[in-house]
């Protein structure tokens, strides 16, 4: 993941910052607590497609 991409992505929701997880390579949101994927380099940014993550 090209990481002057990861400076500018937010959350298509919140607008909030998003955490790279590079072993599930998924864009992740805290605020929303949902996990966006990564399919052959391309965030996937939809809220359909993204899964719920538990709080932590």
């Amino acid at each position: 993941m090209d990481a002057r991409l990861l400076d500018i992505l937010v959350c298509p929701l919140c607008k909030g910052p998003l955490e790279y997880d590079k072993k599930a390579q998924e864009l992740i949101c805290r605020g929303d607590r949902l996990a966006f994927p990564i399919r052959d380099g391309i965030p996937i940014m939809w809220a359909d497609e993204a899964r719920k993550v538990e709080p932590q």
